[in-house]
């Protein structure tokens, strides 16, 4: 009971200092934190860079040892698929094995709390008090927060694994992101090709245009500078296929 009261006095005087500050926080805004776990945004900005790297620097190599556009746009559009496909399978593979971990150390736990709660009790009161609480506080807090063994695994699962159980990325989302942003990523060095230009500049400043706007986009994601990203992601890119297209024009000269 008197640990019941002191927890009760302790919400009570909690509830006074927040009606008493109200008034001076009455106007002030919520702040709201971007995505950071990466459900959707890492395999989404991986699958597009990639896709324009990769294809663009596969079509400069190409096109550097003088085969015909027809030739190019097969080699552009088959790297398209082929790279989608892997991107997927690979995203999909590596989410869905993280997510098959992550609910294996769950069960771990619940097992834990089920068969020793005064122990896992007792863990998560030291926890606290490592981070600085008292340490009756921390006693009555892991007290009340245990009565819940569903909230008790909630919060040991994200101190000890630094995982939300009720957050974890889908390996739907992840594989279905990437063949996305690869293929829409990858199709941009082929589409003048497609339309008809049968040169290769046309192309590459299709390609760095795009890898310039996706460093832009990602910059307002991450609040980095857009032209610094931009620039980044078009020297990279460029690099990339100034590369390819001078081993494809060193392997064309020595297979002719």
């Amino acid at each position: 009971m008197a640990s019941s009261s002191a927890a009760d006095n302790l919400a009570g005087n909690v509830t006074e200092s927040l009606t008493e500050d109200g008034p001076q926080d009455a106007h002030r805004d919520n702040h709201t934190h971007r995505d950071v776990n990466g459900g959707w945004l890492r395999p989404a900005v991986f699958g597009a860079m990639d896709g324009l790297v990769s294809n663009l620097a596969l079509i400069t190599g190409v096109a550097g040892s003088n085969v015909s556009s027809q030739t190019i746009v097969i080699t552009g559009m088959a790297g398209l698929a082929a790279g989608a496909f892997s991107m997927a399978a690979g995203e999909y593979t590596s989410v869905a094995s993280q997510r098959e971990l992550v609910l294996a150390e769950l069960e771990v736990e619940r097992e834990e709390i089920r068969a020793n709660p005064a122990e896992e009790e007792r863990e998560l009161a030291a926890l606290y008090v490592s981070r600085g609480v008292e340490p009756e506080l921390a006693r009555q807090v892991a007290e009340q927060l245990s009565r819940d063994p569903e909230l008790a695994l909630e919060i040991h699962v994200r101190e000890e694994l630094g995982v939300d159980p009720g957050d974890l990325p889908s390996p739907a989302v992840a594989a279905v992101s990437s063949f996305g942003a690869f293929a829409v990523g990858a199709v941009l060095p082929v589409l003048p090709y497609l339309l008809g230009t049968e040169r290769l500049w046309p192309a590459v400043l299709v390609a760095l245009a795009g890898l310039f706007l996706c460093g832009g986009l990602v910059a307002r994601v991450t609040a980095r500078s857009w032209w610094y990203s931009g620039l980044r992601q078009l020297v990279l890119g460029g690099a990339a296929a100034a590369v390819t297209y001078g081993l494809g024009s060193l392997l064309g000269t020595a297979v002719s």
